[in-house]
């Protein structure tokens, strides 16, 4: 058996068109290490380019989805390589960033599937996604301000976003827990399930994700990803310039035939 220090800090693996991505750390509450960086970077990059892929969904392993970043080891750090380690922190926040950005724009739907615990990179994580089904009882938290950081991973382009700038601001500076059903009611997630049902509620959403017209989704995911940064005059031309490469797709063919014959379309993503 493979000791558990040695198995990857990401897993991966594609059935049926949907990529599952779970964090595989359990062990240290699946906390951000450089290798999970690294790995989740090489695995977002072949995502973008593999077309066999049309649903993403994030999961972690064991007894929760993500406490945020290894404390433990930024003390080992601080405390053993201070120079080394505040020298390539900026390198290491580029990092999670590029993580970040390929999930807000990969032309597929993305969902983050969380439980227990979502914390600082983690709650990052679920902001980046499209979509977040959470287990009842699960515990969010935006933590950096108890080690005395500010939010990273994009946490504070995404959250005002979603909550509001009051909000985000409370999130942020005061650091409070807050339960599923909290953040059901500010919009940071989609669903709230028994916990038992996570995984199959999971899975139903991403295979009707993954059997829709793939294509137009990543469409429109583009459109609404970008809409709060960019004017009526630039976003009025986007949704023409989509429609134009759209209306010209098999999948457009497709649902207009099914829609007149009255059976159910089958959707190739092209």
């Amino acid at each position: 058996m493979v000791a558990a220090e040695e198995e990857p800090h990401v897993l991966y693996d594609v059935v049926d068109g949907v990529a599952t991505i779970t964090l595989n750390r359990p062990d240290a509450k699946n906390t951000l290490s450089p290798a999970m960086t690294d790995l989740l970077v090489d695995i977002t990059d072949a995502i973008e380019r593999d077309s066999s892929v049309r649903c993403v969904v994030i999961a972690g392993a064991g007894d929760c989805f993500m406490a945020g970043g290894d404390v433990r080891h930024f003390h080992n750090a601080l405390t053993n390589n201070r120079e080394y380690h505040i020298a390539n922190l900026e390198q290491r926040i580029v990092k999670s960033h590029l993580i970040m950005g390929r999930l807000r724009r990969m032309m597929k739907p993305v969902i983050a599937s969380v439980h227990v615990s979502v914390s600082g990179f983690g709650l990052s994580l679920a902001l980046a996604s499209d979509f977040v089904i959470a287990a009842e009882g699960t515990i969010f938290v935006l933590a950096h301000r108890h080690i005395g950081l500010a939010p990273d991973g994009g946490a504070s382009y995404f959250l005002p976003r979603i909550v509001g700038e009051r909000r985000a601001l409370e999130l942020a500076l005061l650091g409070e827990r807050f339960d599923a059903a909290k953040a059901l009611e500010l919009g940071i997630i989609n669903w709230v399930v028994p916990t038992e049902n996570l995984v199959e509620r999971t899975a139903k959403i991403a295979e009707q994700l993954a059997r829709g017209p793939t294509a137009a989704m990543g469409h429109a995911k583009a459109l609404i990803r970008s809409s709060l940064d960019n004017g009526w005059e630039h976003m009025s031309a986007e949704e023409g310039r989509r429609a134009g490469i759209l209306v010209a797709s098999h999948d457009h063919y497709e649902g207009v035939s099914a829609f007149l014959e009255k059976r159910r379309p089958i959707f190739t993503g092209s």
